[in-house]
């Protein structure tokens, strides 16, 4: 049986500056779509788009772009993949002392600090905050030097006031995911991600993590706090909330294209997640882009 270990991505810092400012053009960055991990903590803004994201045990759907900002160490998968159709991709890495230790202690840096801190379970952030720094995003990937530096240190304090954002993995999630347990939890998360459309026997996913099936779930409950079942039906509903938007595929075609085999536990399950049933869903989400 294959098994998957997370990437550590090694990270340099762009020529003549202190962190990496990265832009890719219409799905360039294909190469980051897998479960991987660094130390430094990167900024992720995608123009237009939309797709899956995975960070840490979350897994949500993004539509006309997105901007997370992921903590040191949080394992997560790329943003963009050749169905993502996004504009152009900017990301933005740099280490928590990329401007030295001491820095980090200034009373204008305390607000920063707080953001670097919640960025340990991953934050989104909404559209309000990501049209409103767009100009900043650009003006930072066109600029060199000090000029560049100040564009980076502006855009963490203005995300570091808003309120317009959402945590994306319970604070237990970061602190019980160090290093030791990457390995056996990117094992399981790859898997998923790779068998989520064919039924997954607790058996197969325990084997994987060299657990019986009793330690396996309460190990997965204490570092996601979910169960392995909520896990996976997460994975489905994001992926037909995808083929939703963008497929002209009918909401049966859709249930069974995302693993589930039965049509009412589709419905019932797709509700618990969105409040909606699936073709209110579509519904909605045609009258947003008409």
């Amino acid at each position: 049986m294959k098994h998957y270990n997370p990437v550590l991505e090694s990270v340099s810092p762009d020529v003549g500056s202190s962190f990496t400012c990265l832009r890719y053009l219409r799905n360039e960055n294909i190469k980051t779509n897998f479960w991987h991990f660094h130390p430094e903590i990167e900024l992720i803004y995608v123009y237009k788009g939309s797709g899956k994201r995975q960070i840490g045990s979350n897994i949500s759907y993004f539509t006309d772009g997105d901007l997370i900002l992921i903590g040191s160490n949080l394992p997560h998968c790329g943003m963009t993949n050749e169905n993502t159709k996004n504009e152009y991709e900017v990301v933005i890495q740099f280490s928590k002392d990329f401007l030295g230790v001491e820095f980090w202690k200034a009373t204008e840096m305390s607000r920063i600090l707080s953001l670097l801190e919640k960025a340990k379970s991953g934050i989104v952030f909404g559209e309000k905050t990501k049209k409103a720094l767009k100009s900043k995003i650009d003006a930072l990937t066109e600029s060199h030097s000090l000029t560049k530096l100040l564009f980076l240190i502006e855009i963490l304090d203005e995300l570091s006031q808003t309120q317009d954002y959402k945590i994306l993995n319970a604070s237990k999630y970061y602190l019980q995911t160090q290093k030791e347990d990457n390995d056996r939890i990117s094992v399981i998360f790859n898997y998923v991600k790779d068998h989520f459309k064919e039924q997954i026997p607790l058996e197969t996913v325990a084997e994987l993590s060299n657990m019986t099936v009793p330690s396996f779930c309460r190990y997965f409950k204490k570092i996601t706090n979910k169960t392995f079942t909520q896990f996976v039906n997460e994975y489905r509903i994001t992926h037909s909330l995808k083929l939703l938007a963008e497929q002209p595929m009918s909401i049966t075609e859709v249930c069974f294209d995302s693993g589930f085999n039965n049509f009412s536990y589709f419905n019932k399950t797709f509700k618990e997640h969105t409040q909606k049933s699936p073709s209110q869903y579509r519904k909605e989400f045609s009258n947003i882009l008409a």
